[in-house]
């Protein structure tokens, strides 16, 4: 049975978020919200704390399925936790234009569930041990289980988005859908070439990650019914987000913490990923440090060359800066379209967003 079914959804409208508890946050792998920017993080999940809660029934509800392994996987994915800002950015672009309703918060759902199918998949594809500090489902259920749970949850999404009898809203997420497949597909014919250039390298977070940021938002505008040229203006900022998002992801996975990161710090390259700190390191690298990062990518470890040699050269080459300078470009590019729309609780809260987004620490 659904919330709907049972009367539970309580959209709150407006900017008043005195229901909302002031220790409300997402939850992590580490029990925290979004970086270690905890207090700001907080102050704009008050904003969206009620739906949010709603979401995360939503999901749980959603995620039984006839087959016990689909339902223990569901279960187990919804309990890992997550950041859980794609529904946050749903939530916050339809407040933005006034208004949150039923299907607002069964969006906010469907773009975590396929959110959480992709991690799925990603973790076979990619061997996987640990996810968000835990282990994966691969390592507990085995490849097969999880690639059948991981189509089981993608159709699950769309099932709950096809009950909106919405063209427009199925038309994106089905481009969005493909987008993300091919992504994947060209990111495996990369896999372990040092040649990636950095225009290969956007190619792949626009597929993987920026679109589905680009979804995120607009569909909460169109369940706002904004206007045309207000739900591109969201896109924009959801796609300019996204690719900000993942550039600091690429690059924590050089310089964050293994305990904070909640995986294995430079997992990248130990799969065969040449992500843009390294790409931009690499055009001013020695043969030798070029023949370094080639054995990384050969042995898929780094016990003959070590972690730390890799770190060197993206740090002395700038590596990290460059990457760290584009995505705040993105960044800010971002938050220029967000200036164009009128100010809000709401705005701010996504400029907000924006600046932990490229804060963060995991």
């Amino acid at each position: 049975m659904s919330l709907k079914d049972t009367g539970q959804f309580r959209c709150a409208g407006g900017s008043d978020a005195s229901a909302a508890s002031p220790a409300a946050h997402v939850p992590g792998a580490n029990g925290g919200t979004l970086g270690g920017h905890a207090l700001r993080a907080a102050g704009l999940l008050e904003l969206v704390h009620e739906e949010l809660l709603q979401v995360e029934q939503v999901i749980q509800s959603e995620s039984v399925a006839p087959v016990d392994a689909i339902t223990s996987i569901g279960h187990y994915l919804h309990a890992s936790g997550g950041k859980r800002l794609r529904p946050i950015l749903v939530l916050l672009s339809g407040k933005l234009f006034g208004r949150c309703t039923e299907s607002t918060i069964r969006m906010g759902a469907v773009v975590e569930l396929i959110h959480t199918a992709t991690l799925v998949h990603d973790d076979v594809i990619d061997y996987a041990d640990t996810r968000r500090g835990r282990p994966s489902t691969n390592a507990l259920w085995g490849n097969q289980t999880s690639v059948l749970a991981g189509d089981w949850l993608y159709m699950q999404a769309f099932q709950i988005a096809l009950r909106e009898r919405n063209f427009e809203v199925l038309d994106l997420l089905i481009g969005l859908t493909h987008s993300m497949v091919e992504g994947e597909l060209i990111q495996l014919q990369r896999i372990g070439r040092i040649d990636v250039s950095e225009a290969d390298y956007m190619e792949l977070v626009d597929r993987k990650t920026a679109s589905l940021f680009s979804v995120c938002a607009r569909l909460g505008a169109i369940f706002a019914a904004a206007g045309e040229a207000e739900t591109g203006r969201m896109g924009g900022f959801g796609w300019n987000l996204g690719m900000a998002f993942q550039l600091v992801d690429d690059v924590l996975d050089f310089t964050a913490r293994e305990t904070v990161l909640g995986k294995p710090v430079g997992s990248d390259l130990r799969e065969g990923k040449v992500t843009l700190p390294l790409i931009y390191a690499l055009e001013s690298a020695s043969a030798e440090q070029r023949h370094a990062v080639e054995t990384v990518l050969r042995d898929g470890d780094y016990g003959g060359v070590p972690f730390e040699t890799v770190l060197e050269l993206v740090q002395a080459n700038r590596g990290v800066e460059r990457a760290m300078e584009r995505a705040g470009a993105f960044a800010e590019k971002a938050r220029l379209l967000l200036a164009g729309l009128p100010d809000s609780p709401f705005q701010k809260a996504l400029l907000a967003v924006t600046d932990l987004v490229t804060a963060r620490d995991y």
